[in-house]
């Protein structure tokens, strides 16, 4: 059973990853400071995996206390990175915050890997690097244009520092995954997103419909789409935790051909906003009370993934179709207004 680090491991995407591990044989040890991520989650994961689940509370910026986590576990045979910040408008407003942290918990990672060669890594990237691509479906090949914030320029440099390494040294192995839209819960709804105040879509709508916000705005209606509302791809959490999986059995396998790839994670397949929506009041049953904006300055008019080489050589497959994204994400904004009904009556 070869023991995994993920960092970030009490975080959305790092806490689903963490159950599609273990349910696939891995030992996991999670690194999380907890100012970004949740002890909830933490919590979550150990109820549906049915064992407790180490985390070290350890920021990773500080050196010192990152390498104490590798002197503790020499037998780590593989890395998860997720941990970054991740708001793009607090990018914005922040940007030096976002490059210290972002970067400087990444190399301090990456330092630890090289001194304890453990020599499987997979970074948490984003469809951001692209910037305002004009080419669809967008390939691993396509150039990086110019980032929309820091946030997006803090992964382009991510993924730079990381293929640097690799070129150094040619027994380290890093896969970058760059993902597209992540939404919904694990199907117990056990775990999930949790964000009080969020910035993307799919928790707006369950917001809306749940009544902590009286109402939700689509920006934009006259885009050059469908129907005019922007088009994104929208990807279960779920199938997102698995290709974290799959790259790490790729390259623990020796199955990979270079010792730097990339991988886009996506379905493929482009929704608008409108559709979006659409497909939550059926599957929920719920009227949601939106209103027609202006657009948003920045918006991309439309972008989505080929995911065709994750398919062929992680062997990679979508489980989680659009109706499922909503219904869990549903019954995840459900399960946290019973929990906190609950908490109030005690």
């Amino acid at each position: 059973m070869k023991k995994i680090l993920v960092t970030g491991g009490c975080g959305y995407i790092g806490g689903h990853t963490i159950v599609d591990l273990i349910a696939n044989g891995f030992e996991v040890i999670s690194v999380d400071d907890l100012s970004r991520g949740s002890l909830r989650m933490l919590q979550g994961i150990e109820k549906i995996v049915g064992k407790p689940v180490k985390n070290y509370k350890v920021n990773l910026c500080d050196a010192d206390d990152t390498e104490t986590i590798f002197i503790e576990n020499p037998d780590i045979a593989g890395i998860i990175h997720f941990a970054a910040y991740k708001s793009v408008p607090e990018s914005v407003q922040s940007p030096l915050n976002y490059y210290r942290n972002n970067i400087d918990s990444l190399v301090n990672v990456l330092q630890c890997a090289a001194n304890y060669k453990v020599n499987n890594f997979v970074f948490s990237s984003s469809c951001s690097v692209y910037g305002n691509t004009t080419t669809l479906p967008v390939e691993e090949t396509a150039p990086l244009a110019e980032p929309e914030s820091p946030y997006a320029r803090t992964k382009q440099i991510g993924e730079a520092i990381c293929r640097d390494l690799a070129k150094q040294n040619p027994d380290f192995n890093v896969t970058l995954l760059r993902y597209f839209n992540p939404v919904g819960a694990h199907p117990t709804v056990l775990i999930g997103e949790l964000q009080e105040k969020p910035e993307n879509l799919v928790p707006v709508i369950t917001q809306t419909a749940i009544g902590k916000r009286a109402e939700m705005t689509v920006f934009g209606t006259d885009y050059p789409t469908r129907d005019g509302s922007c088009v994104r791809d929208y990807i279960h959490v779920m199938d997102i935790a698995n290709a974290h999986t799959k790259a790490l059995q790729y390259t623990l396998a020796g199955e990979n051909t270079t010792n730097c790839d990339v991988f886009n994670l996506g379905t493929g397949n482009g929704v608008t906003v409108l559709e979006l929506i659409k497909a939550f009041e059926k599957v929920s049953g719920e009227k949601l009370n939106y209103i027609i904006g202006d657009r948003r300055p920045g918006d991309v008019v439309e972008v989505y993934a080929n995911n065709a080489k994750a398919r062929a050589l992680l062997d990679w497959d979508i489980k989680y179709n659009l109706d499922q994204m909503m219904d869990t994400a549903w019954r995840w904004e459900q399960a946290m207004k019973k929990e906190a009904a609950r908490i109030s009556m005690n």
